[in-house]
């Protein structure tokens, strides 16, 4: 797929089906994934707590941990339900983008159901094969609120 927009909605949908494998391929071997706790407002992972702030290596083992059948958090297992709006380009070079695409996310789990919101902002670099996720960084609305344990990837 050559339109990094049409990338943005696979990926959800990778993510909306529980595949997770395939969505961590999704991934580039440098690639975070970073959740700040201030929004926006938070300009790096690094001077302030973040909620998630993930390299690969930390991914996998979160998706190995999905797929274990004795991950008590799992049971039942959580689905989750991502509502885009179009992604906007905002910086293009020869073989990067960076994309913004504001959302709403519902997890459900057992009788269980969060709604979120907020903005992905995506830094995709071309590869051989495709786009390759650099950087997936959420930026949730009203953040430094008390949350609700999110099970899966927003």
């Amino acid at each position: 797929m050559n339109d990094p927009r049409d990338f943005i909605a696979h990926e959800a949908a990778l993510l909306d089906a529980r595949r997770f494998d395939d969505w961590l391929a999704l991934f580039a071997d440098d690639g975070h994934y970073w959740v700040p706790l201030l929004g926006a407002a938070q300009a790096d992972p690094f001077s302030h707590n973040s909620l998630a702030y993930e390299d690969r290596l930390l991914l996998q083992l979160r998706v190995e941990r999905l797929k274990n059948p004795r991950a008590h958090s799992q049971h039942p297992a959580s689905h989750s339900q991502h509502v885009l709006q179009p992604s906007r380009i905002e910086e293009e070079a020869a073989d990067e983008v960076h994309l913004r695409t504001p959302f709403l996310y519902i997890e459900a789990r057992g009788d269980d159901q969060i709604l979120l919101s907020g903005t992905a902002r995506h830094h995709l670099v071309r590869t051989p094969t495709g786009w390759s996720i650099r950087e997936k960084r959420i930026d949730l609305l009203n953040a430094a609120r008390a949350l609700p344990a999110i099970q899966l990837f927003i």
